[in-house]
């Protein structure tokens, strides 16, 4: 029998904490991904991942049982990710790499034109604001529905839906300036 994610932390909220290996297996991978978004530094990426796994950990009682275990967990890792801004108040750094895009197979023969445009898409992501960089790797990278962000970012739904809207072309135009061609 499988359980879910909020019966898990249930579990670890009282006191299972082996159980807590279990949302780590599911949601690391995830999470560094979404920390590799926002400082296009993966070895950073891991250890604010592993800090927000910690902090679960630390925090156990705080989880309200039957409320959504992925967004507590990346309000945990919005929390570490401010914790460490505001002990390093340094530059977010371009990408290294673009979390995979799915379903944009290129042919062979276009493989350097890919290359040339997924560097002018970490060059556009890096550029944008943390604010709408954030919501972008929530909402497209890591596939979360605009209910999960809101509860991130304590929102509402509406407001979710403006802000990727307005991050999708904010980047968008960034990434044309980069190429030098025009949205169409």
């Amino acid at each position: 029998m499988i359980l879910d994610d909020e019966a898990i932390m249930t579990e670890v909220r009282a006191g299972d904490v082996g159980r807590l290996e279990t949302l780590f297996d599911r949601h690391q991978p995830a999470l560094v991904r979404y920390f590799v978004g926002l400082t296009g530094n993966r070895p950073l990426g891991e250890d604010l991942a592993q800090e927000s796994f910690f902090r679960v950990l630390k925090y156990r009682h705080t989880y309200q049982p039957g409320a959504n275990f992925r967004a507590w967990l990346y309000q945990i890792g919005r929390n570490v990710f401010a914790d460490h801004i505001a002990r390093r108040k340094t530059e977010v750094a371009m990408p290294e790499e673009v979390p995979e895009i799915r379903g944009n197979e290129m042919p062979p023969d276009r493989e350097f034109q890919k290359k040339q445009e997924a560097v002018l898409l970490r060059r556009a992501l890096a550029a944008l604001p943390g604010d709408k960089r954030e919501v972008l790797v929530l909402s497209r990278f890591l596939d979360m529905k605009y209910e999960e962000i809101a509860a991130v970012l304590k929102i509402e739904v509406g407001t979710v839906k403006v802000r990727v809207y307005r991050a999708m072309r904010e980047l968008s135009d960034r990434f044309f300036a980069l190429s030098g061609e025009r949205a169409s």
